[in-house]
């Protein structure tokens, strides 16, 4: 019986009943044609397999599905890497590649060959042509994902690309121009913001977002979720305030000036604290003029003092703040936490203030990813966040079942009463296995922890590795080296690590000489002893069960094991493998507020079908445990006996820390949604500019689009201008007239405009403008003013769009308050925030109106018209909110630059019926048509 019959049989216990339908019915068939193509393609030469690429390329092209050449692909994809890499894809890769590539996510234990699993459906999507981006979370995955699978792609003839965070421009686009392409969501993300800031189609690096396959899902789209990438320049700002903050907030007392809430992170000045920061900083009153910063200042700085730790949510580096990652423990270089906060955190601790950051263009990954055709993701926990992917991404999560059967034990939760008691109990499980040789990997959630761990470790001369922020470096080397006889490896955060830990082998004498090390061996024994059975078992009597007697060997083996049991010990003997140890023994310090962390520390044991083991020792102390464990709670268990360095180990225990894990993974739910609410009124306002000026780029109808704005401009001029009913007097007109000297640089008399109705009025004034356009269009030439149109276009729109971001960076800052006025801040930001973008469209058109007549231009260039997106003036930052490409090359992009149509100059006239700016809109709505598809 094959896997997929046994799978189609058994699978009810993996997937449950709707995993189980869709699997059995829609997956398991197709994996069954790859299967039945194996032979058949084993027998193919290296030429005919290459060739299969063009033979697939032709049928798409003829009309062909990618689903109809599904089978066939994956099948070449296998036997091109049994070929390259010597790697054969298990069926249970081919049903994660098909979910990949049906747009869902596929939940795949670590170990499984995630890194081949996505060849197929990369290489299957890549074949249309529209590219596809295989995102990880770091430079250093995203490159050696590349280099070990780009023999796969090229072997077929795809080519592969990789982007790198140093790469300048010329070489992002040329890696863009790769048929597949590997690079981290952060790079991806900022290029999409840089190519919407660029002033040519030459200089764009993404193509059209096609297809995006992320690895570690759940890392990029729930954890990083809340992050917003930020493109900034600098805003002027006193760096005194900050200093000045940051000795005032130390003045003040908890309690009485001030109140700290731990779970959302704020901190609230009391009326009395309000007082005494006014007196402390040495002016009559906060809320006046210039003053009114300060309260934003002093809170700001009571945050940075009180929950931003040094070695925990950061650590100093040259001089500067650097961010470390709270689900990973990388630090996180040029990221900084925005309004204001990164530099109350500069002057706490004495540095030197950078400027404040203003927003020039900002994207949240959620919005970013939102914009592919396709999107897909792998990872080894996603279904405690199955909600959350089908709620915001509409993205389905199933579970692929492992290849082999899963034979690693997790042990019960071991709680103490403190932090001092937990940390004697975990070493004396360290000092357990390691001495039998089992290697270990110990989890921690911040740098300090891990240090404290390590220092002890040290004291008892216990070899050890760490892993965290400040070793980075040596991450790959650390990690390979964790399932090695022996191996002790402290990490922060496991989450992300992406880097298998495959268990080590070793020899006979290598195992006996740690043994000796450790205790558990004579020293003068070695493997070729005659009697080596009889003296080891004896010397591990006298350490295990405290006997020197003359016993009879089988008596004693007969404890032993026993013994070993009863501590979840292997059988100890002679053997070469870490496997027959028992495998990696994971140790978890405290519980992440995340099971989904948990989980993935968990993860890292039990690969392939190994075995392995886990365990997680807590504290009532834990800052978990603090949040949501009530104060008595040690006074209670006391009180029930329990005595100092007792442990508990009860399920009710364990349900209550996952009750209170999952109360904060709502509450951070709630966090990513709010975010996304926000964002929602600028993901709308920012697919319109952008896509706009994608149009002013191309060159696509620019005199229309300048043309559409000069109406809306004389529209609502002489609507908002002339009286209601007119007369035909001439009188009326002169405002208006002098209206259209100053706008449009062009002389009008009344008698050239006045009518009885407002619309013939303002058909006059734009005969008369499309005259004047007809001229200067004439004098400059075609090409002269199809560039001066293209970058007054550019410079406006970002010039007015800069301007908007800071205006709704302001409005988001401030919008809490109207929560006082008994309105709802979300429903307040979306009103104004439209009510801004309003504003900002007249601005633009006010902008081009003015300059596209009164300009003075002979050769219009970049430098001359649009300077505004100077890169020397931005930084390329990554802001914190902490509560808060495809397959186009270099030719591809000049040919979308379209060339300027070498038509007569004629006056712009309608195909179409003028519909007025106060007539109901065409499209049914109900609305006037200037409030409706005449708006933008």
């Amino acid at each position: 019986m094959s896997f997929v019959e046994k799978l189609g049989k058994g699978i009810q216990s993996v997937f449950g009943s709707y995993n189980e339908r869709y699997v059995v019915k829609d997956v398991i068939p197709v994996v069954n044609k790859v299967n039945a193509l194996e032979k058949e393609w084993m027998t193919l030469s290296d030429h005919e397999l290459r060739g299969k690429t063009s033979e697939f390329k032709e049928r798409l092209a003829k009309g062909q599905s990618l689903d109809d050449i599904l089978p066939e692909a994956f099948a070449t994809v296998r036997e091109g890497a049994r070929r390259t890499l010597g790697m054969r894809h298990y069926d249970v890769q081919l049903i994660g590649g098909i979910i990949l590539h049906r747009g869902k996510i596929a939940e795949m234990v670590t170990g499984e060959g995630k890194t081949l699993v996505a060849t197929s459906p990369a290489y299957l999507n890549a074949l249309s042509g529209k590219g596809v981006y295989v995102v990880t979370v770091n430079d250093y995955l995203a490159k050696r994902d590349r280099d070990w699978m780009s023999t796969v792609y090229e072997f077929l003839g795809l080519t592969v690309g990789c982007i790198q965070s140093y790469m300048g421009p010329k070489e992002r686009q040329k890696q863009y121009g790769c048929d597949i392409t590997y690079g981290t969501n952060n790079e991806f993300g900022f290029d999409y913001l840089r190519d919407n800031m660029k002033m040519s189609m030459q200089d764009r690096s993404q193509g059209i977002l096609n297809f995006a396959i992320i690895d570690e899902v759940d890392s990029v789209l729930i954890d990083d979720a809340r992050t917003p990438l930020i493109i900034s320049g600098p805003a002027e700002e006193s760096s005194e305030k900050y200093y000045k903050a940051a000795k005032v907030v130390k003045q003040l007392k908890e309690g009485e000036d001030f109140e700290l809430k731990e779970k959302e992170q704020l901190a609230l000045l009391t009326d009395e604290g309000i007082e005494k920061a006014e007196k402390l900083v040495g002016v009559d009153s906060f809320y006046k003029g210039k003053n009114m910063d300060w309260p934003h200042h002093i809170t700001q700085a009571l945050r940075a003092l009180h929950f931003f730790k040094h070695d925990v949510e950061y650590i100093k580096q040259k001089g500067e703040i650097v961010i470390i990652d709270e689900n990973t423990g990388r630090p996180q270089p040029g990221r900084r936490w925005s309004d204001g906060l990164h530099q109350a955190i500069e002057a706490k601790e004495g540095l030197k203030l950078r400027e404040e950051n203003q927003t020039l263009a900002t994207v949240t990954l959620q919005n970013y990813f939102r914009l592919f055709n396709k999107l897909a993701g792998m990872t080894g926990t996603a279904m405690t966040e199955a909600m959350e992917f089908h709620k915001i991404y509409e993205l389905e999560v199933f579970a692929i079942p492992t290849n082999r059967p899963l034979a690693r034990i997790s042990h019960d939760d071991v709680i103490y009463g403190t932090e001092r008691e937990k940390f004697g109990a975990i070493i004396r499980e360290v000092m357990k296995y390691h001495s039998v040789g089992r290697p270990m990997l110990i989890g921690t959630i911040s740098i300090e922890k891990s240090e404290e761990l390590s220092a002890v470790l040290q004291a008892r001369n216990i070899p050890h590795q760490v892993l965290n922020a400040k070793h980075h470096e040596k991450e790959a080397h650390i990690i390979t080296n964790a399932g090695q006889l022996g191996s002790v490896t402290i990490a922060t955060n496991m989450a992300g690590r992406g880097t298998d830990i495959v268990l080590g082998t070793f020899t006979h004498e290598e195992l006996l000489e740690h043994w000796k090390r450790n205790g558990l061996a004579p020293k003068r024994l070695t493997v070729n002893d005659d009697k080596f059975e009889e003296k080891i078992t004896r010397h591990w009597a006298k350490v295990y069960l405290k006997r020197d007697d003359d016993a009879p060997l089988d008596e004693l083996q007969k404890e032993l094991r026993e013994t070993w049991d009863e501590l979840a010990l292997p059988d100890l003997r002679l053997c070469t493998k870490v496997s027959e140890l028992n495998g990696l023994h994971i140790i978890g310090t405290e519980r992440h507020d995340s099971r989904r962390i948990d989980n993935q520390l968990r993860g890292r044991s039990g690969r392939q079908g190994d075995p392995g083991s886990s365990r997680f020792f807590l504290s009532f102390e834990d800052a978990l445990m603090r949040k949501f464990a009530p104060p008595t709670m040690i006074k209670m268990m006391q009180k029930l006996g329990m005595q100092d360095g007792q442990d508990i180990q009860h399920g009710m225990i364990n349900r209550g820390i996952e009750k209170a894990q999952k109360k904060v993974e709502g509450f951070h739910f709630e966090m990513r949604k709010s975010l996304l609410d926000y964002d929602k009124v600028m993901d709308e306002q920012r697919k319109i500019v952008y896509d706009k000026r994608l149009k002013v780029l191309k060159g696509v109808d620019l005199r229309e689009m300048v043309w559409t704005m000069m109406e809306e401009r004389v529209e609502d001029t002489v609507y908002s201008t002339l009286p209601e009913r007119l007369t035909g007097n001439e009188e009326d007109f002169v405002e208006l007239c002098e209206w259209v000297k100053r706008k449009f640089n062009t002389e009008v008399k009344p008698s050239d405009i006045a009518s009885r109705k407002i619309d013939e009025t303002c058909q006059k004034i734009l005969d008369i403008l499309s005259k004047k356009y007809d001229q200067r269009e004439k004098q400059l030439g075609k090409e002269m003013m199809d560039n001066l149109e293209k970058y007054i276009l550019l410079d406006t729109i970002d010039s007015r769009w800069k301007d908007h971001l800071y205006a709704m960076d302001v409005l988001r800052s401030s919008i809490n308050y109207e929560a006082y006025a008994q309105v709802d801040p979300k429903v307040a930001y979306k009103r104004k925030g439209y009510e801004y973008f309003d504003k900002m469209i007249v601005a633009v058109q006010e902008d081009v109106c003015e300059f596209i007549f009164k300009l003075e231009i002979e050769e219009p260039d970049m430098e001359q018209l649009g300077d505004i997106w100077n890169p020397s003036q931005f930084n390329h930052d990554e802001l914190g909110v902490d509560f808060g490409g495809g397959n186009v090359d270099r030719e591809a992009y000049e040919q979308a630059q379209v060339a300027a149509s070498a038509t007569a100059v004629q006056t712009i006239k309608r195909a179409t019926p003028k519909v007025g700016r106060n007539d109901p809109c065409p499209c049914g709505s109900g609305k006037k048509h200037k409030k409706c598809c005449g708006k933008v």
